[in-house]
């Protein structure tokens, strides 16, 4: 289904309309979506209301975490109101929360919620791997604690890739991951690579590694896959949109 043959269509999102749920202290996902989005496609922002947390230990990170998840559904509820054909999350930490099992237990419950499909950080990023074929071991980064990226590190041993490191940023506060620079991005990209990794991800959408990522595939020579480009690449595909995207890496532009 495509165009105007497509419920709720308007003049601007004829082909889709995608409301994206991200929390209220992120200010990367809005824009990143947005430099990702071809024609006929739009965005339309929801915010899931927290506190700037000061995430300043593994336990104050978690249950940070886990408001952003608690209060999701009421920004899903708001953006309901737009009537989207499709929702895409902007934010990832609790989508891998619980590993493969406890990712499609979160997405079916906002589906339930919305009984629309939804694209998730975590499953996006495994639908990413599998796109590029041919990796068994990875390595990433996160805006997270260690409590956190070994989550992480559960849903990709799920998925069948086995993690040979990891570095968790531990950044002070949500909003602090925004401010981390794009040469701490590639010096972390960098300090993961190796022979002994197939692909490095790097997870956290408040975190602007889009473009990072593509330039670090040129010279590192393997898959980098920033996770706002491979949800939004997600939710695109899932809906029969094949455009490919040039500047922001192979996922966007090859498959």
């Amino acid at each position: 289904m495509t165009g105007q043959d497509r419920p709720n269509a308007d003049q601007l999102g004829y082909r889709i309309k995608f409301g994206v749920l991200g929390p209220s202290t992120n200010t990367v996902v809005q824009p990143d979506f947005d430099d990702l989005r071809v024609h006929g496609v739009t965005n339309h922002y929801s915010r899931i209301v927290v506190n700037d947390t000061k995430a300043v230990s593994n336990e104050s990170f978690m249950a940070g975490a886990w408001e952003i998840s608690d209060n999701t559904i009421e920004a899903v509820k708001g953006v309901l109101t737009c009537k989207p054909n499709y929702l895409v999350m902007g934010m990832s930490a609790v989508t891998f929360f619980g590993g493969a099992e406890g990712a499609v237990k979160w997405r079916e419950n906002v589906e339930q919620v919305s009984g629309l499909g939804v694209s998730t950080g975590s499953e996006a990023t495994a639908a990413a791997l599998a796109a590029y074929g041919g990796i068994n071991k990875v390595a990433f980064f996160s805006p997270y604690y260690p409590t956190a990226n070994a989550e992480v590190r559960n849903f990709l041993s799920d998925h069948g890739y086995e993690t040979v490191r990891d570095i968790p940023l531990q950044c002070p506060s949500w909003t602090a991951i925004a401010e981390v620079s794009e040469r701490r991005i590639i010096d972390t990209f960098k300090a993961l690579d190796g022979d002994d990794v197939d692909a490095i991800i790097q997870c956290g959408t408040n975190i602007s590694a889009m473009r990072a990522a593509a330039a670090a595939e040129l010279w590192l020579g393997k898959p980098v896959i920033a996770i706002n480009t491979a949800t939004y690449w997600h939710a695109l595909r899932a809906n029969g949109i094949g455009e490919r995207v040039h500047g922001f890496g192979r996922l966007m532009s090859e498959f």
